[in-house]
């Protein structure tokens, strides 16, 4: 009988320091800037309920003023109040 021969296989098991380290060179930056993203993400949506937040308080104070004043159109810049053509001619009768 005759001895099996073993078979060695000769496939490599990992790739050459240069190419790991171009790898991880070009691997990196696209993970920092994938977490930046997350962090911009996570800014925009803070801002949006700010944003919200902000808008409901305008709306409260429209209201209050509607209430003070009636439909008017308010300058915001000088504070200045007009009223509707409507509006007008009932406070000149």
């Amino acid at each position: 009988m005759s001895k099996k021969e073993e078979v060695v296989d000769l496939k490599p098991t990992s790739i050459t320091e240069e190419q790991l380290k171009a790898i991880q060179d070009l691997v990196s930056p696209i993970n920092q800037a994938q977490m930046e993203l997350g962090r911009m993400a996570t800014q925009k949506h803070a801002i949006l309920h700010q944003i919200t937040k902000l808008q409901e308080s305008l709306q409260e104070e429209q209201v209050a003023l509607e209430k003070q004043y009636g439909k008017v159109n308010i300058n915001i810049q000088t504070g200045e109040i007009s009223y509707p053509e409507d509006e007008q001619a009932n406070k000149e009768d």
